[in-house]
């Protein structure tokens, strides 16, 4: 299948509101993937006769298959062009997401996932390399920004909507929700992405897939922001793992008052992302980064503060919510910083940033149960580091 350009989608090197929805959807498929079907865990223990453990490797497998998926993906879009490996992976993503709901046993569901997983990884590398193939500096900020900020708050709504969900359609029917998903995104990406990357401009022969990693990781100015991407996405990693314990066991708040903290945290950040995306075309997106850190490192050590002090519960909702807002100024403008740097090979570039962000969310994510599930302070010194750390190194931007 050669690739087709679609003239309508793109005009001049800028990203319109169709691609940018369609690109911003595709970084979401992912995340929903990951955690739409959360709720539905004890059930289809039961129904797949599995113990807690092995319905959990089927979360594992899909973030395996989704930090490989990258590394693989990217580079083959640098050598073969954007449309026709991000075309087969969606259309991949459809059917091992049909195979994940009618799996007969935990085995058939894990490796599903797995493949699941390896095919989503296309949307979100490419989508980010359409975007550094388009545009540039502030632009590319922008819309990265307000591409992530879709991204950053399906991971934050997700079990929120499943939980809705899981009552009236099963665990199956979680699953089958995102194969629905990976259909409209398949139909989004045939309609509207169009082929960014020139016959003339591809890698070929000159970037084989065993040098992309190193070829990006060797150019200088790359190495600061993707790590201050994914430090930042670790804070909201942790929060994320961290927040039933926190939000029901800490707080003391219900079923339906943990969802309300959720859209409230999912409002701010979506609010922020725009608010960047607005301040970009005047302030540089290194200075708004640095200033979101100082934002987000004052939250989550005053986190770690408040709960080594035993403070009044209520506070540490406060602190939470403006350190995932802070994020919403850090993330889009970090990756467009990173990827400004590989704009020739934003394939691999974007790869490697992928990996980097899901490989440390992995990480970051067991840590914070290790004080147990009546105590707030491990996850605030998680959060709290990452965001340190990210300070030390944006100075580097």
């Amino acid at each position: 299948m050669q690739p087709a350009p679609a003239p309508a989608a793109v005009t001049a090197g800028r990203v319109t509101w169709p691609l940018l929805v369609v690109l911003a959807s595709l970084a979401a498929v992912a995340p929903i993937a990951t955690d739409l079907y959360l709720p539905g865990f004890p059930e289809m223990g039961a129904a797949l006769a599995a113990p807690p453990s092995g319905v959990q490797l089927t979360l594992t497998t899909f973030l395996v298959g989704l930090a490989v998926g990258q590394l693989v993906t990217g580079p083959l879009s640098d050598r073969f062009g954007r449309r026709r490996p991000l075309v087969l992976t969606t259309a991949a993503s459809v059917a091992a997401g049909a195979v994940c709901a009618l799996a007969p046993n935990l085995p058939v569901l894990a490796g599903a996932r797995f493949v699941a997983g390896l095919a989503g990884a296309g949307g979100l590398v490419i989508g980010r390399a359409v975007i550094a193939d388009l545009v540039e500096g502030r632009a590319a900020a922008r819309a990265f920004t307000l591409m992530l900020t879709v991204g950053g708050v399906a991971p934050v709504l997700a079990p929120l909507v499943g939980g809705l969900l899981v009552g009236q359609v099963g665990w199956r029917g979680l699953l089958w929700t995102v194969v629905a998903l990976c259909v409209a995104m398949l139909a989004g990406v045939l309609l509207v992405v169009p082929e960014t990357l020139p016959e003339q401009a591809r890698g070929g022969e000159r970037l084989p897939l065993r040098r992309a990693v190193r070829t990006v990781l060797g150019r200088p100015g790359y190495a600061a922001p993707m790590a201050v991407f994914a430090l930042a996405f670790g804070v909201m990693m942790a929060y994320i793992a961290a927040s039933p314990f926190v939000y029901r066991n800490v707080l003391g708040l219900s079923a339906v008052g943990y969802g309300v903290m959720f859209g409230v945290n999912a409002a701010g950040l979506t609010a922020a992302g725009a608010l960047s995306a607005r301040f970009v075309d005047r302030v540089d997106p290194a200075r708004i980064v640095r200033a979101a850190l100082v934002v987000q490192v004052a939250a989550t050590v005053g986190f770690a503060a408040l709960a080594a002090a035993s403070a009044p519960s209520w506070t540490y909702a406060v602190a939470i919510w403006v350190a995932v807002v802070a994020n919403g100024g850090i993330l889009g403008n970090a990756s467009a910083l990173a990827m400004g740097h590989v704009r020739d090979v934003a394939g691999s570039g974007s790869a490697v940033l992928g990996f980097a962000q899901f490989v440390l969310g992995a990480l970051v994510s067991p840590l914070v149960g290790l004080g147990g599930e009546t105590s707030a302070l491990v996850p605030a010194l998680v959060m709290a580091g990452a965001s340190v750390l990210a300070l030390g190194v944006s100075r580097r931007l």
